[in-house]
């Protein structure tokens, strides 16, 4: 049976004013903007209220008996209530309405006799604060309850990490770096991000600069113009323009050609942008993120990644683990995603078995989440119902005997004779895996300074170079 869609709630205003003419006239006036009003004489009636009304915005007025306003947005600040509070103010008011709005943290003040159409732009943009702030407790509470951000599944350390970046970073206005490897869920992280912004009510663009032609990057960056080249039959936005006043996620950074990446710098930074063919700029408001399954400072030794835009882009840096370094949360993915195969394809399966679980917690998972979502939706079709078991598992991927089971990531396996030269640089090599080749991370665990450690890689690069250049006789 198919849930229905929810209807949505019309947001709700409490009036608090002493005087009863001018609340029955606001409320009138308001109710004609579309929304459910109540009303109260002073403060104690508005707190009695709000235990069966929860207002999107409160609109006060400060000069009332028992409860003035004032004492009302402090006993509000004291229970930790944010509903945004609109202050009515009458004429020479203005400087103590301005202080409450500073130090009470009211949301804005109007004054009297109010006007309609700045009434209702002050109610909706007190409703859009409201919605940021339910979105933003809701996903917390989410997190907190069951371990999950968004479509983001995990209590693991590592994940709980990656948690309190989101949260910090969400937000700020400042641009993301994510990093990974395929399938750890990178794009997840950037909805998480834009889901508990500021941005949230605005669109979310995703573009995958990996998949897209050199010839067609450009347009659907930045847009084009009729007739700008061949096949340019009509007008189009590009992907700064969908994402007005949202976010953009550049997927893939690393693989976008270096000539673009100029133009996005010069993009970002002047937040204007010109359609191919175009003759003006297009100013624009969008926070962007990037992703990329690179190492980003092997991209830019590789010239595969502009420096200049890099720092522009890495002012915040998440790194998304891979599956082999939060095993335990296995468990809880697999319901998500089990949930998730059931409502796609009719399916009735319930859970893993033992078995099949042990089975997943012993693998590598080279493809990461995305590969163990591959394995149980194959599964979850093949059982129909119920458990699956091991025999719902593909012939072709049995388990390992345990003997035969592949060395830790983070073992070095050595041979005798091997000069110490190369023990070192495989060494080198193993730390900067181990650290997602985060380079100063693995300085510090190599007890060596960054500069130390530059060095070593280059003179490795060197003497590979020169190793190919004997092998094929050029001296």
């Amino acid at each position: 049976m198919s849930e229905r869609p929810r209807v949505p709630m019309p947001d709700q205003v409490l009036i608090v004013d002493d005087d009863a003419s001018q609340r029955s006239d606001l409320a009138e006036m308001i109710a004609s903007l579309g929304f459910v009003v109540e009303g109260a004489a002073d403060g104690e009636e508005a707190l009695a209220k709000m235990a069966y009304f929860a207002p999107n915005v409160i609109l006060t007025d400060l000069v009332m008996p028992r409860m003035d306003g004032v004492a009302l947005l402090k006993e509000l600040t004291l229970r930790g209530d944010r509903t945004p509070a609109i202050v009515l103010t009458g004429f020479g008011s203005i400087d103590q309405a301005i202080s409450f709005v500073h130090d009470l943290k009211a949301f804005w003040f109007i004054e009297k006799p109010v006007q309609p159409g700045v009434l209702r732009t002050l109610l909706e943009r007190a409703v859009e604060q409201s919605h940021l702030q339910e979105d933003t407790l809701r996903l917390t509470r989410q997190l907190s309850y069951r371990g999950e951000l968004g479509d983001l599944v995990g209590d693991s350390p590592a994940m709980q990490e990656v948690y309190s970046l989101i949260r910090q970073a969400a937000p700020t206005t400042a641009s993301v770096l994510i990093t990974g490897e395929s399938g750890t869920g990178k794009e997840l992280v950037a909805r998480a991000i834009h889901a508990l912004s500021p941005r949230s009510r605005g669109p979310f663009v995703a573009i995958n600069c990996a998949a897209l032609p050199e010839s067609l990057m450009e347009s659907e960056l930045f847009g084009h113009e009729r007739g700008s080249f061949t096949g340019a039959v009509e007008r189009r936005a590009g992907c700064f323009e969908q994402a007005q006043n949202g976010t953009l996620l550049l997927d893939e950074i690393g693989e976008m050609p270096v000539a673009t990446q100029a133009k996005l710098l010069r993009v970002i930074e002047e937040s204007a942008v010109r359609r191919l063919g175009g003759t003006h700029e297009i100013p624009i408001s969008v926070r962007v993120l990037a992703a990329t399954n690179r190492s980003p400072e092997a991209a830019i030794e590789g010239n595969k990644l502009r420096e200049d835009l890099y720092y522009r882009l890495n002012v915040f840096h998440v790194t998304v683990p891979p599956l082999r370094d939060r095993k335990q949360d296995i468990a809880a993915l697999s319901t998500v995603i089990i949930r998730d195969i059931n409502r796609k394809h009719g399916c009735r399966v319930t859970h893993l078995s033992a078995d099949v679980l042990e089975r997943f917690r012993a693998s590598s998972w080279p493809g990461n989440v995305r590969e163990l979502r591959n394995a149980i939706e194959r599964a979850a079709i093949i059982a129909g119902e119920g458990e699956i078991q091991l025999r719902h598992l593909p012939d072709a991927a049995p388990q390992r005997p345990p003997e035969m089971a592949p060395p830790p990531d983070d073992v070095l396996q050595v041979r005798a004779g091997l000069r110490m030269s190369d023990l070192e640089e495989a060494y080198v090599r193993l730390t900067l895996k181990h650290t997602h080749n985060n380079r100063r991370q693995a300085a510090e665990l190599l007890g060596v300074c960054l500069r130390t450690l530059h060095s070593k890689l280059r003179a490795y690069e060197t003497g590979k170079a020169r190793k190919a250049a004997a092998g094929h006789g050029v001296q």
